[in-house]
């Protein structure tokens, strides 16, 4: 296999760094699943921890680095997971940690970074202007600007979960993957390409944003004008080239789903395997929905990537009612 950025041997060593409360997430055969999905499904949970995403295992390598300095400082652009985990992470390494957001980022995930001690930021628009105003403040503070999936650590923490993957028992054939900036496809990506080469890694994005799925079939960066989507944790519109890379090497497919099929999928996670997710944990299920043939008669993973979630906003979406 060409080389990506990660390294497998730095991988490897970030098991020593992260907090073990991150760390060997429950990975199980869902089988009330899979009677409506045509497979075999397993699930890896990575909800299942103090910020309920899979992004402390980046962040924790990033604080681990800036831990000891003079005056330790990071700035980050986040839809919502990456400044809780950011927050979590530096909280107790004496990291001053800013955040900035979307207002209209999930309020539930904007007040988690409130209360993990990080100063929040709002602007007006969406992610991508969250993106240019951390880096505004990184140049004029002169702190460090943390990029999800451009900085390596976030991808290499992210790719921890793909040694978990390794070294299950019974094989699996295919993973599933949410796309958003790349961080967990190029990490999850890279350890399965270079530990089970025989099994194909599939990336999922919402047909409402679709710039990084549209840039591997393009084999170059496309971007888009807006994001539109329910799947606000993989909304972005310019996909960082570097990134781009590592996903051209690791990846062997990449698909769009509809809207329609995240809701069902959240839906089926719900009432199959009481999980209460955010829509981009319930990608890959999505991606079975809308293809069951592709996936007939193949034991699939898919990476439960977040949970967290506005709860007003999912009882819409899955048609929960007060009684």
């Amino acid at each position: 296999m060409q080389q990506t950025r990660l390294d497998l041997d730095r991988i490897r060593a970030a098991r020593r760094i992260i907090d073990p409360v991150f760390l060997d997430t429950p990975l199980y055969r869902c089988e009330a699943l899979e009677p409506g999905l045509g497979c075999a499904v397993s699930i890896k949970l990575e909800t299942a921890n103090p910020v309920r995403s899979f992004k402390a295992r980046g962040t924790e390598l990033v604080a681990g680095l800036l831990a000891g300095g003079a005056s330790p400082a990071a700035v980050c652009a986040s839809a919502g997971n990456l400044g809780q985990a950011l927050a979590w992470s530096g909280r107790d390494r004496g990291i001053d940690v800013t955040v900035v957001a979307s207002r209209r980022a999930a309020r539930v995930k904007l007040d988690r970074i409130r209360a993990l001690g990080a100063r929040l930021e709002l602007v007006d628009g969406d992610h991508e202007m969250a993106r240019e105003r951390a880096t505004a403040i990184a140049r004029h503070d002169g702190i460090r600007l943390v990029e999800d999936s451009l900085d390596v650590e976030t991808c290499e923490g992210a790719a921890t979960i793909g040694l978990e993957l390794a070294h299950t028992a019974p094989a699996f054939d295919t993973v599933l993957i949410a796309l958003g900036g790349g961080a967990l496809a190029t990490g999850v990506g890279h350890v399965v390409k270079a530990l089970l080469p025989g099994v194909e890694v599939i990336c999922v994005q919402p047909r409402g944003a679709p710039a990084m799925t549209r840039s591997w079939h393009a084999r170059r960066v496309v971007t888009t004008e807006s994001a539109d989507t329910i799947a606000d944790g993989v909304a972005g519109r310019r996909p960082i080239p570097e990134v781009l890379d590592d996903l051209l090497l690791v990846a062997d497919d990449a698909v769009l789903v509809e809207e329609a099929s995240i809701i069902t999928g959240m839906r089926l996670l719900l009432d199959h395997a009481g999980l209460v997710v955010e829509p981009s944990a319930a990608l890959g299920i999505a991606a079975i929905l809308e293809n069951r043939d592709r996936f007939a008669g193949r034991h699939v993973v898919t990476i439960v990537c977040g949970g967290n979630v506005d709860m007003d906003d999912y009882r819409q979406w899955v048609g929960l009612v007060a009684a």
